[in-house]
Formats: C-alpha cells, structure tokens, sequence
C-alpha cells in the first residue's frame, strides 16, 4: 500500500473519529434532556425521514403516549413539547446512519479499488461489525425502558456507551499507525517500562469510561455534589447496604460515584507523572504528553463542576466528550511510545 493510499485512509478514519466524537456529545445531551424513549420504533431505513406534517406528528406523539415515561412522567407533555426531545433523539439516530454510510462508502471504494493492504482488511470489516452492533445495541438499550420502568437499563447504556469508546479506539489506533511509515521504538528497557505503564493508564481511563456509564445510568451524579468529600465522607456509610454486597457497586449511588471519583483522583497523581517521566523521552512523545496532561486536568475540571452544580446538560456533555479526548490523547501517547523517527532521540 503507497504512502498516499495510506494517508487518504487515515485522514478518512480520523474523519470517521470525529463524528464518533458528535455522537457522543449528542448521545449525552440526548440522556440528560430525557430524550432517549421519545422515538418508540427501531426503523434503521424510513426512520431517516421525520414526521413531515401535523398528522404524521400526532400519530409519533400518540406512540409516545403510550411509553411507560409519558404514563408515568411526561402526561402533562403538549406536543410541541414532544417535538424537543423528538429531535436530540432524531439527531442522534441520523448521526448513527451518517456514521455508517461515511465508513461503509470509502471502504467499498478503497475495498473494489484494491487499495486496501490484506492485513488492514479484516481490522476495517470488524470495525464495521462493531458499528452494526452498536446499532443493534442501542435499540436494545432504548428498549428496556419501554416496558415498565421508564429508564433504560444501566448496564445496557455502559454497553452501549463503550462501544462507542472501543469502536473510536480501533478507528483512532489504526489512523495513527497510517499516517506514516515509522520505525519500531528502540526496545531498551527505559521505553518499555513506559509502554506498559502507558498501556495500564489506558485500561485506567477504560475503567473511568465505564464506572461513567453506571453513574449517568443510576444517575449518581445528582447525589453526594460535594467535593473533595462525599457529604463530609470519604466513603459514605450507606455504601453497602444492598444485599447480596456486589450490587452495591452497580446500584448504589454512593459506591458507584466513589468508584469514578477513585479513578479520577488515580488519574490526577499517575498522568502529571507520567508526563514528567516520558517528556525528555523524544519531541513527538512530549508533544503527545503535553495534549494528555492538558486533556486530562481539563477533565478533571469538567468532572468537578458537573458534580458541583448537580450534572446540567452542557457541563454533562462536556464531560461525557472530555473523557474521549482523554482516551484519544492517550492513544497517542502510546503510539508515540512504540514507533519513532530516527531523528526524534534527544
């Protein structure tokens, strides 16, 4: 594969990053205005066009009616009420299907036009399938709260939430490693120790994304809004007091908050040092170190100021879009960590 094909799938993949970053925004603005159960039918090719006119609206509306969130929350909705959280829904929808078309296109293009090297082809179609199952589990997901309860379930948003992470985490590594030829790292021990510490902060922030997922699940973060301490606590007392014990850390507000906050408290001591360790290693780590520490106090603010002021939709959906910048600029890093060029040694 020529140095131009690669680059031209990169800057595609990078674009494809980028609407996985819209989506994800929208996808939170959409949880935290209550929007989610408003759409109550899965129809992946007619559900592009929305209703069009005053009698089309009524018939969505009155499907809507009938949902256990309108019955038991919304039954004062007006209809031109339903039209706002119609839309986050819509929107949130639309920028799925545009997702898939803007990857499937290019990759039949590259795909016919034999472009493609035989070993990124699988890496490409498992990234596809990946986006079909995000689909399919995003309706799973909506699903379950059109039942009884008028909330989707916890465990299926933190699913659905990172799939999103893994599918841009595929799209971005791969990006990074066609950008341009590079040798491998040199394998002393001093870069390999950074590699794996680089790797186990990875699964750090993995771990952040999903103790995310289960808080905007259970909604813990419009309880214990205080900081540094919980309500005057480390750990609150109230912690453990679902039986069988391993609930708690799924279903109670105070254990699922305190496990983010361990996280993100790990991250604020390990990045500042791993950035100082690794910034003398070579100019392209320490650019990418840079934007990671920079990222990751951003975050921390961002955190912060969602739990202060008891998550408000813009502050929720910074946050949710940080913690992907965090991922992104960790990735970096690491790549950074493992390829070179032969005049970035200091």
């Amino acid at each position: 594969m020529d140095t131009d094909t690669r680059r031209r799938i990169a800057r595609w993949l990078l674009v494809c990053c980028a609407m996985v970053f819209a989506i994800l925004v929208v996808g939170g603005v959409t949880r935290l205005t209550h929007s989610g159960l408003s759409i109550v039918e899965w129809q992946p090719i007619v559900g592009i066009v929305p209703p069009l006119d005053q009698i089309a609206w009524e018939e969505t509306f009155a499907k809507y009616q009938k949902t256990p969130e309108y019955l038991q929350v919304n039954h004062r909705m007006s209809l031109d009420e339903f039209k706002g959280i119609f839309f986050w829904e819509y929107f949130h929808r639309l920028l799925g299907r545009l997702i898939g078309a803007v990857f499937l296109l290019p990759l039949l293009y590259f795909w016919l036009r034999r472009r493609i090297a035989p070993s990124l082809l699988p890496k490409l179609l498992g990234i596809f399938l990946l986006g079909g199952l995000q689909g399919a589990m995003g309706w799973y997901m909506v699903k379950s709260g059109l039942v009884d309860d008028p909330r989707v379930s916890h465990f299926r948003l933190t699913a659905h939430l990172s799939l999103a992470f893994l599918i841009f985490t595929a799209m971005f590594w791969l990006a990074l490693g066609l950008r341009e030829k590079r040798t491998r790292a040199a394998g002393d021990g001093e870069w390999r120790r950074w590699r794996r510490v680089g790797f186990w902060l990875t699964l750090l922030v993995a771990y952040m994304v999903v103790s995310g997922g289960f808080v905007a699940g259970i909604r813990a973060g419009k309880a214990y809004n205080t900081f540094p301490l919980m309500q005057g606590h480390v750990l609150p007392p109230e912690s453990f007091i679902i039986d069988p014990w391993y609930l708690n850390f799924f279903n109670n507000m105070a254990l699922v908050q305190f496990d983010h906050r361990l996280g993100a408290w790990l991250l604020a001591f390990l990045v500042p040092w791993f950035w100082w360790r690794i910034r003398r290693l070579a100019p392209a780590v320490r650019r990418a170190a840079d934007v990671l520490l920079a990222a990751v106090t951003a975050q921390i603010g961002l955190g912060i100021a969602t739990l202060l002021l008891a998550v408000p939709v813009g502050l929720g959906a910074a946050h949710q879009g940080g913690a992907m910048v965090v991922l992104g600029a960790l990735l970096w890093v690491n790549h950074e960590l493992r390829v070179e060029r032969a005049a970035d040694r200091l």
